[in-house]
C-alpha cells in the first residue's frame, strides 16, 4: 500500500524509449526494480627535495626495440589525441560532461530538435572498459529525459550519422545509487553513440488506446527511475509528461477497457507525483495532486494518507486527523497509518493546550488560586463597613445640626 511508486521502473537507457529490451539477462534484471515498499507515511606537506636531476621516467628500465618503440609511440599518439582538449566539447562548462566527434555527420542543419524522436546505437562502458550497455537501436524522445541525462543532452549536439564519444560523471548517469548489479555507485560512464535516425514525434491525437497507454506508462516508469535516484525534480517532469499524454485530446475512439486502463495510469501518475512533491516540500502542489486522485477514487488509501500528511505538515491537525482515520478504516492493519495518526493526535492535543493557555492570557481570565481573587474577597467584606461608617457620620452630623438650631432659638 505504502509504496511511493505503483509499478516497476526502468533503470536502463534501453528501456526508456521505444520499449526495446536490454540485450542481456543481467540488464533485463536490472530494469525490473521497484520503488521503496515503505513510505515516510525517510593537507599533506609538499616535498621540497630537488628532483630536477632525476632522469625522465620513460628512460628508466630496459632498452626497447624499434617495434616496441613504434607501438608505444602509436598508442601514445592515440592517447594524446583522445585527451586533446581542442577536440573535446565541454557540454556544460564544468568538465563533468564532454563530447568528442569520432565520425563526422551530415552537417549542423541535420541536428535533431527537442521533441523529435531519435534512434541511436549505444555502447556504454565503465572506466575499466567493462561493457554495461549495448543497444543497436535505441529510440527515445529528445528532451523528455527518457534516457540518461548525459545521452539526452549530448545527442542534441550531434549531426545525422555522426558517431561521438561521451564521457560523463556519475551525476548525469546513474548517480550515487548506481544500477545493480553491473554499475556501482558514483560510477562515471563512457558512451559511444551513433545517431541513426531522426523523425517527428507521433501525433498524440492519432494514437490508439494501446499506444497512448504504452507511451504514458513509459513516461511514468521513467519518473519511477528518477524517484529511485532521489532526483525528484526529474521525476515530477516525467510524471507531468505522462499526464499530458493521458489528458491529450484524441481523434480515435477507445474501448471502455482502454478508458479504464488510462484512468488507472493517470491515478498512479498523480499518486507518484504527490509523493515526489512531498519530498520537495511542495505542499500545495501535493495537496492538489491528492485531491485529483480522490475525485476519481474517493477511497484511494495512498491519496488519503498523503493528503493527511500534507495537512499535518501545514499544521492543519484538525483537518488531517479525520482523513487519516478514513484511510485507517479502509485498511485497519496498516502500521504506517496507525503510527502517523497516533503522532498527529498527540500533536493536536499539545496544540490545543497551547491555544487554551494563550486564550486565557489574552482574555485575562485568572485562575481560582490567583492573588486577584483574594483581593476580590477582601473587597467584598470592606464595602459594608464603609457604608456603615458613612451612615453613622451622617446621623451624627444631623444630631449636631439639630442641637445648634435649638440653641439659637
Amino acid at each position: 500500500m505504502a509504496s511511493s511508486g505503483e509499478e516497476t521502473s526502468s533503470g536502463s537507457p534501453g528501456r526508456a524509449g521505444s520499449g526495446t529490451e536490454p540485450t542481456s539477462p543481467e540488464s533485463a534484471a536490472a530494469c525490473s526494480t521497484q520503488l521503496d515498499s515503505t513510505e515516510d507515511f525517510e593537507v599533506l606537506e609538499e616535498d621540497e627535495d630537488d628532483l630536477s636531476e632525476l632522469p625522465p621516467l620513460e628512460d628508466m628500465g630496459r632498452a626497447r626495440g624499434p617495434q616496441q618503440e613504434d607501438a608505444q609511440s602509436s598508442e601514445q599518439g592515440q592517447r594524446e589525441a583522445a585527451e586533446d582538449p581542442q577536440e573535446w566539447l565541454d557540454v556544460l562548462g564544468s568538465g563533468l560532461l564532454k563530447k568528442k566527434t569520432l565520425v563526422s555527420g551530415q552537417g549542423v542543419e541535420s541536428r535533431p530538435r527537442k521533441g523529435q524522436e531519435v534512434t541511436v546505437r549505444l555502447r556504454a562502458t565503465l572506466e575499466d572498459g567493462t561493457v554495461v550497455e549495448e543497444n543497436p537501436s535505441l529510440t527515445f524522445t529528445l528532451g523528455d529525459c527518457d534516457v540518461l541525462q548525459a545521452l539526452d543532452l549530448c545527442v542534441q549536439l550531434m549531426e545525422m550519422r555522426e558517431t561521438a564519444l561521451i564521457t560523463s560523471d556519475a551525476k548525469y548517469c546513474y548517480g550515487a545509487q548506481g544500477r545493480s548489479p553491473d554499475i556501482p555507485p558514483n560510477a562515471p560512464l563512457t558512451l559511444e553513440v551513433e545517431l541513426l535516425e531522426v523523425q517527428d514525434a507521433p501525433d498524440l491525437e492519432l494514437l490508439s488506446g494501446k499506444e497512448k497507454i504504452g507511451l504514458a506508462n513509459r513516461k511514468r516508469e521513467r519518473g519511477n527511475f528518477y524517484y529511485q535516484q532521489a532526483d525528484y525534480v526529474l521525476a515530477i517532469n516525467s510524471y507531468d509528461i505522462a499526464l499530458k499524454v493521458i489528458g491529450s485530446s484524441s481523434k480515435v475512439d477507445f474501448t471502455p477497457d482502454e478508458e479504464a486502463e488510462l484512468l488507472d495510469v493517470k491515478v498512479k501518475c498523480l499518486n507518484n507525483l504527490a509523493a515526489s512533491q512531498l519530498k520537495l516540500d511542495h505542499y500545495e502542489a501535493a495537496l492538489k495532486s491528492c485531491n485529483l486522485v480522490l475525485e476519481h477514487q474517493p477511497g484511494n488509501i495512498k491519496a488519503l494518507f498523503r493528503k493527511g500528511k500534507v495537512l499535518a505538515q501545514q499544521g492543519e491537525y484538525r483537518e488531517a486527523i479525520p482523513i487519516l482515520k478514513a484511510a485507517l478504516k479502509l485498511e485497519p492493519s496498516n502500521k504506517t497509518i496507525h503510527a502517523e495518526l497516533s503522532k498527529l493526535v498527540k500533536k493536536h492535543a499539545d496544540q490545543k493546550t497551547v491555544e487554551t493557555e494563550m486564550y486565557r492570557k489574552m482574555l485575562g481570565n485568572p485562575s481560582a488560586s490567583s492573588t486577584p481573587v483574594k483581593c476580590k474577597d477582601k473587597l467584598t467584606w470592606s464595602i459594608p463597613w464603609k457604608w456603615l461608617f458613612g451612615a453613622t457620620a451622617i446621623a451624627l452630623g444631623g444630631v449636631a445640626l439639630s442641637v445648634v438650631i435649638a440653641a439659637r432659638n
